[in-house]
């Protein structure tokens, strides 16, 4: 009889260890690092930040899966009030619709008719706003309005010297002074092919107009939490990435902060991290190169 035990748990262990080999996993999670880790580990970190910044590339399906998933999980951990969503994908001047859609008093065709969504809002960011909606989570849209840094791109931030006092309002405090120091920032001078620091460089209004979003992001994710909140934030990762961004701009405005940051992140391989991959954020997810795109 302890025989016939013994062979059938090796058996077991066999045909677990075959499902492992055979396993095809929908993404890997990694730390800073590059150390495997585990989601729930990744989750009861995150429940302790005042701030999180999901990195995402906006057309990675898979990416907005894990965001909701995140979220409810994230709910599960935090008491009632204490979870509040941000998204890059809604500017400030749509702020108030944003507002009544979550608090279930605004209709979604009315809702889509004035807030200028992204044309992937309905599969990848709507999902999001009705998770809150059924959970009463307040929702801040947290993007510089489109005209302010499409003026800034063509003729740099001086040309909001002048904004009146309610445009302003929806921006983060000015004058700016854009550190192009910051790696981002480099990295974009060199994309474009200018020297972001010199008086009329080709990439300098560009720098400005991306500092203009991260700072303005910063700056309403500060002002729109409550002690003891974590603000779930959805950006581009860009916008947050190497801690850079607008996690630079929250050193300024709120040094205090705890903030942890996700990226999502594309690789032909999973089981390790690539070494461009190391330190991108706090966690890091890595998804399969052909994986499905929304768009």
């Amino acid at each position: 009889m302890r025989f016939l035990r013994f062979t059938s748990f090796f058996f077991l262990l066999l045909v677990l260890a075959s499902f492992t080999r055979g396993d095809r996993p929908a993404y890997r999670l990694f730390t800073a690092a590059g150390q495997p880790v585990d989601y729930d580990q990744m989750l009861a970190e995150l429940a302790q930040a005042d701030v999180v910044l999901f990195g995402e590339q906006h057309n990675d399906a898979l990416a907005h899966w894990l965001e909701l998933q995140v979220a409810k999980d994230l709910l599960k951990l935090k008491k009632p009030g204490d979870l509040v969503l941000g998204m890059e994908m809604f500017e400030r001047d749509v702020q108030p619709l944003v507002a009544h859609y979550a608090a279930g008093t605004l209709a979604d065709t009315a809702f889509e008719r004035q807030t200028r969504p992204w044309p992937n809002y309905g599969t990848d960011y709507r999902p999001l706003l009705q998770f809150a909606r059924e959970n009463h989570l307040a929702v801040i849209g947290t993007n510089a309005p489109r005209p302010f840094a499409k003026v800034v791109a063509q003729r740099s931030l001086t040309a909001l010297d002048k904004l009146p006092a309610a445009d302003r309002a929806l921006l983060a405090p000015l004058p700016l002074k854009v550190d192009y120091d910051l790696p981002g920032y480099k990295n974009m001078a060199a994309m474009f092919g200018g020297d972001g620091k010199a008086h009329g460089g080709g990439a300098q209004n560009i720098i400005q107009a991306q500092a203009l979003k991260d700072a303005t992001m910063a700056h309403f994710i500060e002002t729109s939490r409550q002690p003891g909140q974590t603000l779930l934030h959805f950006n581009g990762s860009y916008h947050s990435d190497h801690h850079d961004g607008i996690v630079a701009w929250l050193r300024q405005y709120a040094p205090k902060l705890r903030v942890k940051t996700i990226s999502v992140v594309t690789q032909e391989e999973l089981k390790t991290l690539d070494k461009e991959q190391v330190n991108v954020a706090d966690f890091v997810v890595v998804v399969p190169g052909d994986a499905s795109k929304t768009y």
